[in-house]
C-alpha cells in the first residue's frame, strides 16, 4: 500500500477531529475521566491492532489521557491503512462516556 501524499491526508484528517499530521504521522491524544477507562482504551486498540495486523507508531498512557500515532513505516509515510485505524480508535473513542 503506497504513502498518501499531504493534501489527500489532510483532506482525510478533517473528517478526524483532533488528528494532526505531525512529524509525518497522524496522531491524536484522548483524554479520560478516570485512568481505568484510560487503561480500558489503550487495551481496545492494542486489540484492535492484533486483529488488523497494523500496529499504532505509538501509544502512550499518560494520567487520563492516551496519545495514538499512526504511520506505515514500510510504506515510508501515511497509508489508507493509518487512517483506517484512526477511524476505527475514533469509534472506540465514543464508547467511552468519560472522553472529553
Amino acid at each position: 500500500m503506497p504513502a498518501l501524499d499531504r493534501k489527500t491526508i489532510d483532506r482525510a484528517l478533517s473528517g478526524l477531529a483532533g488528528w494532526a499530521y505531525v512529524d509525518g504521522r497522524i496522531e491524536k491524544t484522548f483524554a479520560f475521566m478516570s485512568y481505568a477507562d484510560e487503561v480500558a482504551f489503550a487495551m481496545r486498540v492494542a486489540l484492535d491492532a492484533e486483529r488488523h495486523d497494523h500496529h499504532p507508531d505509538e501509544l502512550t498512557l499518560l494520567w487520563k489521557r492516551v496519545r495514538v500515532a499512526y504511520v506505515t513505516h514500510s510504506a515510508g509515510g501515511v497509508t489508507e491503512k493509518d487512517l483506517e485505524a484512526a477511524r476505527r480508535v475514533e469509534g472506540y473513542a465514543r464508547r467511552f462516556e468519560s472522553v472529553q
